[in-house]
């Protein structure tokens, strides 16, 4: 898929995400938007992945540490065939396999159960070590939160990952600067972040969140990179694509009612 055609996903998944977290009346609009821009770019250009076969040994994992932004992940995975996309519209209902958080084993393409923040970066760095074992040449790609960062266990999968030198490993940083409670800066100060990583042993790249020449420019760089893991640090917009949304904390975790849900669809038409 190119450029134009990625960014016509990405403007897909978040007219999604909109009607996924409206028609549940529950869910995370705010991070899952910020989310999307990367995600469309690892599923629809940059990850090996086979809907049809999702279990096959050789594909790229993905994890969605954050896994509050689950509408992101679960709109792309039905957008590349792995369900069907009126399935979407059952995101948290009593039942569905689309829970609030992804699970792993009630959905294809679930790599891990996630949402218990700081924890998906130990999973991938498992997969990541598990695939130097079996000399397997997959990729493996776990999006963390600014948030998330402030959990203690981030930082020990980053020693350990250097420690093992996974650079089959890439860890994305959605930083859109705001968490549940406020303002990134306001909670814990995470800068200066580019300088944290790199004194972990990791190879750092920085960019704008929302521009896909600078993702896939960063994912190809990752790849290419032998020495050591790399993180990405993606500077991001909470509720990017919705003007009433963006930067707009309430919607962290706050779904849009029907009126913002028809003002939003308009703005991502």
């Amino acid at each position: 898929m190119d450029i134009d055609g990625l960014g016509e996903m990405a403007k897909t998944i978040r007219r999604d995400i909109i009607r996924m977290t409206a028609e549940a009346n529950s869910g995370h609009p705010g991070g899952s938007l910020s989310a999307t821009d990367i995600i469309a770019a690892l599923y629809f250009k940059v990850m090996r992945h086979d809907p049809k076969r999702p279990n096959w040994p050789e594909r790229d994992r993905f994890v969605l540490s954050k896994g509050h932004a689950a509408p992101a992940l679960y709109s792309a995975l039905a957008r590349s065939g792995y369900f069907p996309a009126e399935q979407l519209l059952t995101l948290r209902k009593f039942g569905s396999p689309l829970q609030g958080h992804p699970e792993m084993g009630r959905l294809a393409g679930i790599e891990a159960s996630t949402g218990s923040l700081g924890q998906g970066l130990s999973i991938g760095a498992g997969m990541a070590l598990a695939g130097k074992l079996d000399k397997k040449d997959y990729q493996v790609y776990v999006m963390i939160g600014d948030g998330e960062s402030e959990e203690g266990q981030v930082w020990e999968a980053a020693m350990a990952s250097a420690y093992y030198r996974l650079n089959n490993l890439t860890a994305i940083i959605d930083y859109n600067s705001q968490q549940l409670d406020g303002w990134v800066r306001d909670i814990i100060e995470l800068e200066p972040i580019v300088d944290k990583w790199r004194a972990f042993s990791w190879h750092v790249i920085e960019i704008d969140g929302h521009d896909l020449h600078q993702i896939l420019k960063a994912l190809d760089e990752a790849r290419a990179t032998k020495q050591m893991p790399t993180v990405i640090v993606a500077r991001t917009v909470k509720g990017k694509g919705v003007s009433f949304m963006e930067n707009n904390v309430e919607f962290h975790g706050m779904a849009p009612t029907e009126e913002q849900k028809e003002l939003a669809l308009r703005e991502l038409s």
